[in-house]
């Protein structure tokens, strides 16, 4: 057995291994927000990039371990040039000196060849070393990622103190219930004030069709998922769980508390099916719901994973001469999932158990994927050279994309409408307002709700936080108290440091 350890750790197969070690590396940086299986294609290419580079070192060197060691050396600055490029462009954003910074990459290759080909250097006895080397690597990056964030019984609770009741009653034709949360849509009168844009068509279109307009509307957070960890818990963070705490970063409980909330936790007592779709963002996903929808992973081509990897390694200049579009990529993600929710209504309608469905729209939240008519456009036609966006710009692609929402928004309520043999729920809210807004309106955010006979429930202040509570009173024999309604401010990372912030037009209710 000692001799096999030994003749396994000799040989060099750290050169191919190492492949696997900037993937891992990069999901653990970015975990919560990429779910693990996302890694499985780049991973695949990564280890055949490795073996493809070794293979043509082994031509060329004629050396096994020669060639493995310059492998990992070409894999070190293939992997890391994406990585220093954007730093110093993200430190020194005036400075040039980035664009040159191929050229040093080159001259640290000729250095590597240069110091592989000497002579008297086999690398042989470095084998061992490199072997435990990658192994630690990849341990370290393997234990910091969460593989456990769907386990266990869906039927629970993120948030210790998320205020469930174990006594509502289910009435004898149960309404079905719809969340569609539009990501970034604001009101009206912050359109029109901050963008010159009427959406009263919009407005009226809903308001036929029976819905309450809340005019005075205003998240109770300022980012979206402290916001909707507040309206889908139905209490406000500082109560909800002793780990937010305004000293604390950490978003596991938070994020845990999203996808096992109390408005989903009471549904299912009450024998409810939940019903998700994917967004693009693991830590909005309830994977484990009972039905969770998302379009064919091959469709749509890149992912965003895989576009920010390709962006940390030399192989940015393929997008940069034009041999890829990463951003066209992403962009057709976006679309399938945007168009996988409003295709799936006929269907989900239909279905005759009652259902709580749950549908996050990134839109009109960038990137800006659509035109007015739906049809595709480019989310870099809407940031400058640095990826960022400016008032104007946002402005336009905001003011492009929304319109296409709308329409698809109201067919949506009508074939749910036509479909329904009790009159459903239906809560149309924004989890905040627009960006690169000032402080305070950059919280007005649009709510419109369709609750059948307890219209008089609803006033225009009404923060997202009551919504959920107003339902279970009205439709299922709650008891909640309607909390006072009010808006809190935190920075980044002090997600939970909260200031408030008055709605200039709450005067009671």
């Amino acid at each position: 057995m000692k001799a096999f350890f030994s003749r396994l750790f000799n040989a060099p197969w750290y050169s191919i291994v190492f492949g696997a070690y900037p993937i891992l590396a990069l999901l653990s940086v970015n975990k919560g927000q990429v779910e693990p299986s996302a890694v499985f294609r780049p991973l695949l290419i990564s280890l055949l990039l490795s073996l493809v580079v070794f293979l043509a070192a082994r031509l060329v060197f004629r050396k096994t371990h020669k060639a493995a060691f310059f492998s990992v050396l070409f894999l070190i600055l293939f992997f890391t040039y994406g990585h220093v490029y954007m730093y110093f462009e993200k430190k020194f954003p005036e400075n040039t000196a980035v664009h040159w910074l191929w050229l040093i990459w080159v001259v640290l290759l000729v250095l590597s060849i240069v110091w592989v080909t000497r002579p008297k250097l086999t690398f042989k006895a470095a084998a061992s070393s490199l072997n435990g080397m990658i192994l630690v690597l990849l341990v370290m990056s393997v234990a910091q990622l969460d593989f456990n964030t769907a386990s266990g019984d869906p039927h629970r609770l993120g948030a210790k103190n998320a205020p469930i009741q174990e006594d509502l009653i289910l009435p004898e034709n149960p309404p079905d219930v719809y969340f569609f949360l539009l990501d970034s849509y604001t009101r009206s009168d912050l359109l029109e004030s901050a963008y010159g844009y009427d959406n009263s068509d919009f407005e009226n279109a809903l308001k036929e069709r029976g819905f309450y307009i809340a005019s005075q509307s205003q998240s109770n957070y300022v980012r979206t998922e402290i916001s909707l960890g507040s309206s889908l818990n139905m209490q406000y963070l500082q109560g909800l769980d002793p780990a937010f705490t305004p000293e604390s970063i950490g978003r596991k409980v938070l994020w845990d508390a999203l996808k096992h909330n109390a408005v989903r936790y009471n549904f299912d007592t009450l024998g409810y099916e939940t019903i998700n779709f994917a967004s693009g963002f693991a830590w909005l996903e309830i994977t484990d719901s009972d039905k969770f929808i998302s379009p064919p992973p091959i469709s749509s081509g890149m992912t965003e994973f895989e576009g920010l990897f390709l962006r940390t390694t030399w192989a940015r200049y393929a997008e940069k001469w034009g041999w890829i579009d990463s951003d066209v990529i992403m962009a057709a993600g976006y679309r399938d999932r945007f168009n996988t929710v409003f295709d799936s209504m006929d269907s989900i309608s239909k279905m005759p158990e009652p259902k709580f469905v749950y549908a996050h729209v990134i839109s009109p939240h960038p990137p800006f994927v659509f035109d007015p008519e739906g049809n595709p456009t480019n989310p870099a036609e809407f940031w400058n050279e640095k990826r960022q966006y400016t008032g104007k710009m946002y402005q336009k692609g905001y003011l492009n994309q929304l319109p296409y929402l709308n329409t698809r928004m109201l067919e949506a309520i009508d074939t749910i409408m036509a479909n329904s043999k009790t009159p459903p729920i239906i809560i149309i809210q924004g989890d905040h307002g627009p960006w690169l807004q000032p402080r305070g309106k950059n919280m007005w955010n649009f709510t419109a709700v369709y609750m059948p006979g307890h219209e008089d429930t609803l006033y225009p202040t009404v923060t997202p936080v009551n919504l959920f509570r107003l339902v279970f009173n009205n439709y299922f024999g709650g008891k909640y108290d309607i909390l006072e309604d009010v808006s809190y401010y935190s920075p980044v990372p002090k997600l939970y440091e909260f200031t408030e912030i008055p709605n200039p037009f709450d005067e009671g209710h």
